[in-house]
């Protein structure tokens, strides 16, 4: 903590905030003493966000003000690095409620958040509206070759420059009030959309009267279902939450198939029942009002607009490659129904798979064909020796990390965690939040954020979070991880990892700071390491013998990999072009039918197959109409493109090894913005990415 204190001290020396007018006991009014500035979480509370964030957002006018005014010629450090240096109490409180009001939200928090929402948007333009400002940063980036700038500095003042154009920058004064209107009313349907996401998952929980009806479940989760039901004051009833994607975990258990069919009802339904929660008008508002901010900033859609600023550049790149994939995917989603479907039949099943029999159904193909269920899986997933001996483990022998857990940091949540993480020279590197069970109050999903990022400008280092949403089994009972869970877990590291070895100057940069399609690539490769021999071996044992997993088990896991790759690649696939349709729109295209246009988009893109339903639907498409992913949901794809080729990368190079790992670091993680993301990834892995090993991983084949 002195150390970085007095790292903080020598790189801000030329550097004063504005006088503060936020009162001293605010826990954001100073940086945080607490480690690596991490967050007095036990000291915040609802009162303090709103004066923060208008302290926040006054302080940093005053600072964009007196750049943008300043009588001196402009210069690299008196314009771009000081802004890179303001709005520092503005970080400090959004950071924090950014991801609260996702991860730990309540009434109090949600209205903030919603009056917040066309206030953070204004001033966001106030900023990169400015045309003193912007003629400062253009006349920098007109002279950029002469300024004799490091790489990463030049290309820091050409982001700042694409920035701030792809903001408006360069409109009439006229059309910049537009697009404040368009900016405003957008923040607000957005945060609109998210709550009502969140509210109808409660809302949309499937009611059970009888115990029998949830036969295949455990008897835990039944009783954990009643006591659901007890807290919703429906005593003596059970109730089964609904969760984020469209497919349930439970529906790969239930025997009931009139049970099975009402919970995928109420989870594919949500947002679309009528009542305050509906999200078909919120959705079209939000598609169209995107769509006529992007004409007004001169593009065909805001597709066009999107991608114009990530690796894939154009919606034709984008259309071409989930083409390429829809065809194959859903041939084989189709041979994976008709084993289902022969499973029905030998079982005297008189009815055709539906979407609520596959999960429970490829079940029993896969434990035919392999001969084993995931049922058998679970007892070896226990949560804690996954992340100890798994998750941790691979950072250990990959790249020399070490983790201390620490009970003295404060959390805000009783189940939320904490570990110091050391790097392999014994120094700290990071501390790492781990929140990982399912809440009432929070979003569904799994993601990574940054309380603190790492910069050398700033003398930070990185406070990571990362957030599951694992069902709490009943107190004293072990948290067993489906395999989904057990992938997520180290998906979701990766991110954090990303983070973590960030080694950048400036805060712009940082971690996964990275064009949208690139940044789920570090992510999806540390997913590799779950199934590895040896690290598998290291945490699969049972959680009550601590025997290992029997190498017939494990080798049946291996060879079950490709297992439900055509149901896996369709769903996403769906809702990818779900995506790109609404997207790809311009202004008055947007359809008022919301439903009826969905399903029009599925047949039209060729991935209108029934058993499979897209992975989300319109209504409670988040990640799109909420999150920073519109128009890019394609990019855990493209990505996957990019992960699957640096695997091969890593198994050519003998895998598990701290020579890989290095390497991996120095030539891409540790690096975050700081370059041109496929350029990048060429000098990593000296060519593009080639397909084969995606159509390999996928079951999938070129034709």
């Amino acid at each position: 903590m002195l150390i970085i204190a007095a790292s903080l001290a020598v790189a801000n020396a030329a550097y004063a905030a504005p006088a503060s007018l936020l009162e001293a006991s605010n826990p954001f009014a100073k940086v945080s003493t607490l480690p690596m500035n991490y967050p007095a979480f036990d000291k915040i509370k609802n009162e303090h966000y709103e004066p923060a964030f208008a302290e926040g957002m006054r302080q940093e006018m005053v600072e964009v003000d007196a750049i943008a005014n300043n009588p001196k010629p402009a210069t690299f450090e008196n314009t771009i690095v000081a802004m890179e240096r303001s709005g520092q109490l503005l970080n400090r409180v959004s950071s924090v409620f950014g991801n609260l009001s996702g991860a730990n939200t309540n009434d109090t928090m949600q209205a903030i958040q919603r009056g917040l929402s066309p206030k953070l948007a204004a001033h966001n333009d106030a900023i990169r509206l400015n045309e003193k400002l912007y003629a400062r940063i253009k006349s920098l980036y007109d002279k950029r070759d002469q300024l004799k700038l490091d790489p990463e500095s030049k290309f820091l003042l050409e982001r700042y420059h694409t920035d701030f154009v792809r903001a408006g920058a360069k409109l009439s004064s006229a059309d910049k009030d537009k697009l404040k209107a368009y900016n405003s009313q957008l923040a607000t349907l957005q945060t609109t959309f998210a709550q009502n996401v969140l509210k109808e998952a409660n809302a949309a929980a499937l009611v059970v009267d009888k115990r029998e009806e949830l036969a295949g479940m455990s008897d835990a989760a039944i009783d954990a279902a009643a006591a659901n039901a007890k807290a919703r004051g429906m005593d003596g009833k059970f109730v089964i939450p609904v969760t984020n994607t469209t497919g349930q975990a439970p529906l790969a258990v239930l025997t009931n198939r009139a049970t099975r069919q009402r919970l995928i009802e109420a989870s594919m339904g949500r947002g679309s029942r009528g009542g305050e929660f509906d999200n078909r008008d919120v959705v079209v508002k939000i598609a169209k009002l995107r769509a006529e901010r992007a004409a007004l900033l001169g593009y065909p859609s805001h597709a066009a607009y999107a991608l114009e600023d990530q690796t894939a550049k154009n919606t034709e790149s984008v259309n071409k490659l989930l083409a390429e994939f829809a065809k194959p995917a859903v041939a084989n989603a189709k041979k994976e129904a008709e084993e289902i479907q022969k499973m029905i039949d030998a079982e005297k099943g008189s009815f055709g798979v539906a979407a609520h029999d596959w999960s429970y159904y490829s079940d029993k193909v896969r434990a035919e064909r392999f001969a084993f269920d995931q049922n058998q899986l679970k007892p070896y997933f226990e949560l804690n020796n996954v992340l100890t001996n798994g998750v941790f483990f691979a950072a250990n022998k990959v790249y020399g990390l070490s983790f201390k857990e620490r009970k003295d940091l404060p959390v805000y949540d009783p189940d939320v965690r904490v570990f110091d993480v050391i790097d392999a020279n014994g120094k700290p590197l990071a501390i790492f939040v781990a929140d990982f069970y399912a809440r009432s109050n929070k979003r569904g999903g799994a993601w990574a954020n940054a309380y603190v990022s790492q910069s050398k400008l700033m003398g930070t280092k990185p406070v990571i979070g990362n957030h599951l949403n694992i069902p709490k089994p009943p107190s004293g009972e072990a948290t067993l991880l489906t395999y989904d869970e057990l992938r997520t877990l180290f998906h979701e590291f990766g991110h954090a990892l990303h983070g973590m070895f960030s080694d950048v100057k400036y805060p712009r940069f940082a971690g996964t700071r990275v064009p949208r399609d690139f940044v789920e690539f570090p992510s999806q490769v540390n997913e590799m390491w779950a199934v590895y021999p040896e690290v598998l071996a290291n945490y699969a044992k049972h959680y009550k013998t601590g025997e290992p997993m029997p190498k017939a088990l494990l080798d049946k896991v291996i060879a079950s990999k490709k297992f439900n790759e055509g149901f896996r690649t369709t769903e996403y696939l769906a809702a990818s072009m779900l995506d790109q349709r609404w997207h790809q729109l311009g202004a008055n295209q947007i359809p008022t039918d919301v439903l009826g246009f969905e399903a029009e988009a599925m047949k039209a893109a060729g991935v209108d197959f029934a058993p499979v339903p897209a992975r989300y639907r319109t209504t409670y498409f988040s990640h799109v109409f909420s999150g920073g992913y519109s128009a890019g949901y394609y990019g855990y794809l493209w990505s996957e493109k990019l992960d699957a080729d640096t695997v091969e990368w890593f198994k050519e190079n003998g895998g598990l090894s701290r020579k890989n790992g290095d390497y991996f670091r120095k030539m891409l993680l540790s690096k975050g913005g700081t370059m041109d993301a496929m350029d990048m990834y060429r000098q990593f892995r000296g060519r593009d990415a080639k397909i084969e090993p995606l159509l390999d991983r996928r079951g999938l084949t070129a034709n």
